[in-house]
């Protein structure tokens, strides 16, 4: 049996698959019932390693053993093998999650901030940059430096942008608004779902539309500086590059020139 290496690739990441497991198992799928030894040979994979491989997916759901001699596998249907993935999937996850929140209170976690704490006292202000490779890690990288705000996050960003930002940091934004602090964000509202996350902002943040600049940052509070620099209309998410700078005097700048422009703009609710 020929398979494509892209079907097997594919199979190998959404299933949490090694190779051996995706070409015994689309064997056994192809045939429905049949011994390690077929399998074997259908698949390509050595004889010595099928019965390890079929023990593996069996635990997996992938597969069930029938009774008697010689020893057979059954295939299970594909649709039922994707939700016990997924069930398996989400009970690892939450797992998981638990445990790295049980994590928060250990000695461990304690050891690591003072490490970090001690490591930062050495750090010179103009270490404190960096850049950001794809926009996960941005937009990451972006609630990890929001989420210490204690006075203003300020923003311009693209349609698209405003529309991404709402989706992921609006929880975070619903956090700092009930800590006082003041949420600002230019983009171009000229999109009919642009103008409905500009109103469904409303109450947490200030959007203001604008045409006549286009530019992607973010500053914290007057010290740190996100700034994207490619068009998000030219790029893929996955090379999107953005610059972390913590420094309150090209910061401080920046939100001047801001103001300057904010105080010219149309309010969201002006801009329907």
């Amino acid at each position: 049996m020929i398979v494509k290496e892209e079907f097997l690739s594919k199979l190998r990441r959404y299933f949490s698959l090694n190779l051996y497991e995706a070409k015994v198992w689309t064997a056994l799928l192809s045939r429905g019932v049949s011994t390690a030894g077929e399998l074997s040979d259908i698949a390509n994979v050595p004889r010595s390693r099928s019965y390890d491989v079929l023990e593996s997916l069996e635990k997996k759901g992938f597969v069930v053993m029938k009774i008697g001699k010689p020893i057979k596998y059954i295939a299970v249907p594909p649709k039922e093998v994707l939700e016990r993935v997924k069930k398996n999937l989400m009970s690892t996850t939450e797992q998981h999650i638990k445990q790295l929140d049980e994590l928060r209170t250990t000695e461990l976690v304690d050891e690591l901030n003072s490490l970090h704490t001690q490591g930062v006292e050495l750090v010179e202000p103009t270490d404190l940059s960096g850049s950001l490779r794809g926009r996960i890690n941005l937009y990451n990288h972006m609630e990890f430096t929001i989420r210490s705000a204690e006075e203003t996050v300020t923003m311009m960003t693209t349609a698209q942008g405003l529309i991404r930002k709402a989706d992921s940091l609006r929880q975070t934004f619903e956090e700092l608004k009930k800590r006082g602090v003041v949420i600002r964000i230019a983009a171009p509202l000229d999109t009919e779902e642009a103008k409905q996350v500009a109103k469904d902002l409303e109450g947490i943040a200030e959007v203001r539309h604008i045409d006549h600049i286009s530019a992607r940052f973010v500053i914290v509070d007057g010290n740190e500086v996100i700034f994207m620099v490619m068009n998000d209309d030219e790029i893929h998410p996955t090379y999107d590059i953005g610059i972390w700078v913590n420094t309150p005097f090209f910061a401080s700048a920046l939100e001047q020139l801001f103001e300057l422009a904010w105080v010219t703009l149309e309010s969201s609710v002006k801009a329907k």
